[in-house]
């Protein structure tokens, strides 16, 4: 556990029956050790994250540019190195995952017009209270159902980004590695 870890990490054999399924050979993520120590909110959560964050109607680069944006205006350090690789896994380049990570204004050349509404409407979703303000073009691009997917995932994001940032989870060495070899 890392000193900045509020919660320790359950392994396997220490985690609860019930936690356990959750639990892979080839590794498990912070989150699940972490929500481990609650296995009943482990047993709903984890459907839900896979139901919104995986494979849908809409791409999994679309995904991950909504994802990591997010990430990166909160500040979640997991969050943001963790999506860095699965969007550069997903078909964006080092620069894009760059722009998205420091905050580059959407509107350069860099994003494809679809994905400059995408990244307002991220930024409307999660950057205020009450009222989000329309956006305009948004759906000049993406239909009913995917403005609806993209909403939640945003929203989604935002609660794993709060977890992930209030219990310190830390970033595994791979993906450090990973990013340091992508020169993010």
């Amino acid at each position: 556990m890392t000193s900045r870890q509020l919660v320790r990490p359950l392994a396997a054999p220490q985690a609860p029956l019930l936690a356990r399924p959750y639990y892979s050979e080839q590794g498990t993520s912070p989150i699940v050790t972490s929500l481990a120590h609650v296995p009943e909110a482990l047993a709903v959560t984890m459907p839900f994250i896979a139901t919104v964050l995986g494979p849908s109607a809409i791409g999994a680069r679309t995904k991950e540019l909504a994802i990591l944006r997010t990430s990166a205006r909160l500040g979640c350090e997991y969050c943001v190195a963790t999506h860095s690789v699965v969007a550069l896994d997903s078909g964006c380049t080092a620069a894009e995952v760059r722009a998205l990570r420091v905050g580059t204004d959407e509107s350069d050349a860099i994003f494809s017009a679809a994905e400059r509404a995408l990244l307002r409407w991220v930024d409307a979703v999660i950057g205020a209270t009450g009222a989000v303000a329309p956006a305009a073009d948004l759906a000049a691009h993406y239909d009913e159902a995917e403005i609806v997917e993209l909403t939640l995932l945003c929203a989604a994001t935002l609660m794993l980004n709060r977890y992930c940032t209030a219990l310190g989870l830390p970033v595994s060495a791979a993906t450090v590695e990973r990013l340091a070899a992508e020169g993010l």
